[in-house]
Parts: structure tokens; sequence; C-alpha cells
């Protein structure tokens, strides 16, 4: 890439600095950690007026959407789900630059507008979890997911906070490879980088409700004893019940038992690794709490019908922009 890709953000409030850094912010350490000008973004609003932000200040832009000369890339930036009123002229704006630009992206609640203006019928839409069931009813000709994000084609979406940051570190991947990718993200000390394959993880209390503390205070605990997993009596005596009591509150909310549900998160875990790490197989499995390397893959393949070596190799040679 000789030149800079030309990169437009239409900012539509309500919208933060963080929210907004999450998305930008991967793009300047790219451009900075390759010595490279790689990408130039430009902020727009619907009026050309300085954005209001949350935290009270006014965050300055290169003017109105509509006075925008040459990008290749728009991506709409919104945090909440905005009222739809008088959005005629905005919706026919995105219905008119929909098949001018490369690539079309919904960021946090982007999407609810690019949706309205029927411009991801047909696509795959990452939807924040909170709002998901909304959106799709809302919107039945767009195929919504609760993925982290979605590169569909020419579309991008993802469901917010710091799955914006994951898209845009995926995008920077499609471009420019993953060695790129993984300096970005040690800059920015993100722990691991997350696929568009992997969905967002809906916190334990909004399936379960407050009313469950005690459920809460065992899935912690399971979270963080991975490398040396506690035993179900163990787990069971900290949270102060009897087995029994925790197996019949596991098997009512979470509908498996506390052994599985930990096995569970200890394979994610390692799914997880295998991704988005260099250690060895069998590294991953004594620090997923797996006592050999042979009775890790046995497991492993067990649970997601793939040897560990097999996803490490699937996840090295699929294309940069393979859905």
């Amino acid at each position: 890439m000789d030149t800079p890709r030309q990169l437009a953000v239409l900012l539509l409030p309500p919208c933060s600095m963080f929210g907004i850094g999450c998305l930008t912010e991967p793009f300047a350490q790219a451009n900075r950690l390759s010595g490279k000008k790689l990408y130039q973004l430009s902020f727009y609003t619907w009026d050309g007026e300085p954005l209001p932000l949350s935290g009270g200040m006014a965050f300055p832009v290169s003017g109105a959407l509509r006075e925008a000369t040459s990008f290749e890339q728009l991506f709409v930036l919104s945090e909440g789900v905005a009222s739809f009123a008088d959005s005629g002229l905005f919706t026919s704006e995105l219905v008119r630059l929909a098949p001018r630009v490369t690539l079309l992206g919904g960021v946090h609640a982007g999407a609810w507008w690019l949706a309205r203006a029927g411009v991801l019928d047909g696509y795959r839409a990452a939807i924040h979890w909170q709002d998901y069931p909304r959106f799709a009813d809302r919107f039945p000709n767009v195929v919504a997911s609760q993925r982290v994000f979605e590169l569909d084609r020419d579309r991008f979406s993802c469901g917010g906070a710091l799955a914006v940051l994951d898209g845009a570190l995926a995008l920077i991947g499609r471009d420019h490879g993953a060695e790129l990718v993984e300096s970005v993200a040690a800059a920015l000390c993100a722990e691991r980088v997350r696929g568009s394959e992997e969905k967002q993880r809906v916190p334990l209390l909004a399936r379960v409700g407050e009313r469950q503390p005690k459920l809460t205070e065992a899935v912690m605990l399971m979270e963080a004893n991975i490398e040396e997993p506690l035993t179900t009596d163990e787990i069971a005596q900290f949270t102060g019940q009897s087995r029994r009591q925790l197996e019949r509150m596991f098997k009512q909310h979470l509908d498996v038992p506390p052994s599985r549900y930990y096995l569970q998160l200890r394979l994610e875990r390692a799914r997880a690794m295998l991704r988005n790490t260099g250690k060895s197989v069998v590294q991953i499995g004594l620090l997923c709490g797996f006592s050999s390397g042979p009775h890790f893959s046995t497991v492993y393949r067990s649970h997601f019908g793939i040897a560990p070596r097999e996803e490490r190799f699937a996840n090295e040679t699929k294309p940069a922009d393979a859905e």
C-alpha cells in the first residue's frame, strides 16, 4: 500500500472518547509501529459541528459528511441506539455512499443506522448482546449475530466497547498481516486478539440474575483456577454449600453439572491460546489444567471435533479475509 488508506468516521451522538479511541487507536499505532502512514483518518458529523462527548468535551471534526470528498472506507460510530426520527436525508446519504466505498462499517450502535437505511440487508451484523433481541426483531432482513465483530464482504460491524478494538485489529491484519497486528496488540496491552468467529461473552448475571450469588461466586472461582483446577467438593466448600446443592444449582441455571462447565471454561481458554499465542500444545494443555499433552488432545478433539494442532494450523492458514 503506497498511499494511506483513507478512512472516514461519521460520529453520531452519543459518543465518548473511549468509544472513538477503540476504533482509531489501533490504526494510529499501526502507523507508528510500521514507520509509515498506512491509514489516514478523517472525522465528520452530520451537520459539520464539533461533537459533544459524554465527558463534556467537544470533539473537533473536518466538517459535514456531505462535504467529504474522497475516502475508501466509511465507519458510522454511535454508542447509543438512537431515535430514527427525521433520519430520511441521512438514510438517503448512506444509500448513496454504500456502493462507492470499499467497506461500510457500523461501530458500536452504528449498525442500527446502516440497517435503518437498508444497506445491511442480506449481510451479517454483530450486535451487542443487550440489543440483539430488539435488533433482530426490528430488522429481519439482516442476519444479526452475537459475535465479537462481523466482516462480511464489504460490510463491517462490531458489538461495542472492546469488540471494536478486535475488529480494528482484524482490518489491520487483512491489510498488513499478523505480525503488525501482534505488535499493535502488544502496544495496546491487549491480552489477546479475538477473531470474528468468537461470540460475545454474555455476563453470567445477565443469564441467571442477581439472585444467584453463589453461582456467580462458583464460576469466578473456576475462572481464577484454570491451571490448577479445583475439585467440585472444594468449590462447594468455598461457596458454603454441599456438593449436591452446587450440582443442583448448576443444572437448574446452566443446564450442565459444575465439572462439565469447568471443563468448557478450560477448553475455551485453551482454544484462545492456540489461536493467539505461540506456546506449544503441551504448554497450553498444562496451563489449562490438563495433566499431559495426549490427555489434552483427546479431550480437546472430543469437545471441538478437531485436534489442538489442527486448530492451530487451520487458524494460521486461514486467509485474512476469510469468513
